[in-house]
């Protein structure tokens, strides 16, 4: 009778478990956003075919970069479907947007992207890089290189404002100067006249936090703009946290090369689960070219949150939430760690080098997980100076 009553329960756990994919496939960011819809959807595959404890039941919704949009698509998967689970949103101000419905409907988005920091939140867990583990990286990169002069050029929100403050107070307070400081709408192009000035000012590197179509044109228009006699990947670098490898197909092979990103993964990362990851994301979506950082974040999202239902027994906000605390994984960037503390992962660190092929060459890689530190708390290590 026990273990029939056993049996009972544990079929129990075993029905499907309603999760939202919400990414935008239209657009001015809708490139990097494709990748990471098609990156989390992948994982749910993976659960479901594994016949495990735990199965999702899907739903999608698209805000199409519409940031009212996302609020509407919040409430109607809270409010209406009554979802607890959300795997989405790829800029900040998304995320901002809809988090007060994550808090007032008890559930929990999975923000699988890189962002600036400052937050820490009991409805969300975070499976992108913290500004520990890709601004001050760069900032270490560019310092031990003798680049004291920089310009930032950002998309108008909180993304860039923040990451720029971020990168400022380390240049500063190394003796830096920041010549100058742009920013422009989301998918705005019109971006000859802060090249001019940018080319005038003659920077040590560029620090471009621009999303999307702006970045792409800045890339293009920024190589196309270089006088007689100068390599602007060799003179005038761009570096940024964000460039990743389907944008690098965005730029095109004319300017695509020699650009720094500070990112927890690239495509071209050594690693037996990578390889494995690849093989599987070339047979799926083939026409969305190499996986990139914030596409492997929601690959990460979808399979935790798999294991801390499991763990958990419940799908519930409270029991997930306490179960994804320490939680482990062997991702395609390497061994990754849920945080208890702060519910960001544990992740290495890399820089990387942007090629024709639209890959990059990974020039440095941290020895170990960097423990997730979003309010940069630990002011000896947001200080030290680079080796």
């Amino acid at each position: 009778m026990r273990w029939g009553l056993f049996s009972f329960l544990e079929r129990e756990l075993t029905r499907t478990v309603p999760v939202c994919l919400l990414f935008s496939r239209s657009g001015s960011y809708a490139v990097v956003s494709e990748a990471m819809r098609a990156a989390a959807l992948l994982a749910i595959e993976e659960v479901n075919a594994a016949g495990g404890p735990v199965a999702f039941d899907l739903i999608e919704a698209d805000p199409g970069g519409d940031p009212r949009a996302y609020i509407d698509a919040a409430r109607d998967i809270l409010e209406n479907r009554k979802v607890k689970h959300v795997i989405g949103c790829y800029t900040s101000s998304s995320r901002k947007d809809v988090l007060p419905y994550f808090e007032k409907h008890d559930a929990l988005l999975w923000y699988p992207s890189h962002y600036e920091g400052f937050e820490t939140s009991d409805n969300v867990v975070y499976t992108g890089a913290a500004p520990n583990q890709h601004v001050i990286p760069l900032a270490r990169y560019v310092l031990a290189r003798g680049w004291t002069r920089a310009f930032f050029v950002g998309s108008n929100y909180i993304w860039a404002w923040e990451n720029n403050r971020i990168l400022r107070d380390v240049m500063t307070s190394a003796g830096g100067t920041v010549l100058g400081e742009r920013y422009f709408p989301v998918g705005e192009t019109d971006l000859d006249a802060v090249i001019g000035q940018i080319v005038e000012a003659r920077p040590d590197f560029v620090f471009s936090t621009l999303i999307g179509e702006s970045a792409y044109a800045f890339y293009r228009r920024f190589r196309a703009a270089m006088p007689d006699g100068v390599d602007q990947a060799r003179d005038m670098p761009v570096a940024s946290c964000s460039l990743a490898e389907p944008e690098l197909a965005q730029i095109g092979p004319e300017a695509a090369d020699g650009h720094l990103s500070s990112s927890v993964y690239f495509s071209t990362v050594t690693t037996r689960e990578n390889e494995r990851f690849k093989a599987v994301w070339r047979k799926r979506f083939p026409e969305l070219g190499h996986p990139s950082a914030d596409a492997e974040a929601s690959y990460i999202a979808g399979h935790l949150l798999a294991r801390a239902i499991e763990r958990a027994g419940d799908p519930a906000l409270g029991p997930v939430r306490r179960s994804v605390a320490g939680l482990s994984l062997d991702a395609p960037q390497g061994p990754v760690a849920v945080d208890p503390n702060n519910h960001h992962v544990a992740m290495r660190t890399r820089i990387g080098r942007s090629t024709r092929a639209g890959t990059f060459e990974i020039l440095t890689v941290s020895p170990a997980p960097v423990r997730p530190d979003p309010y940069l708390v630990w002011e000896e290590e947001f200080r030290r100076q680079p080796s």
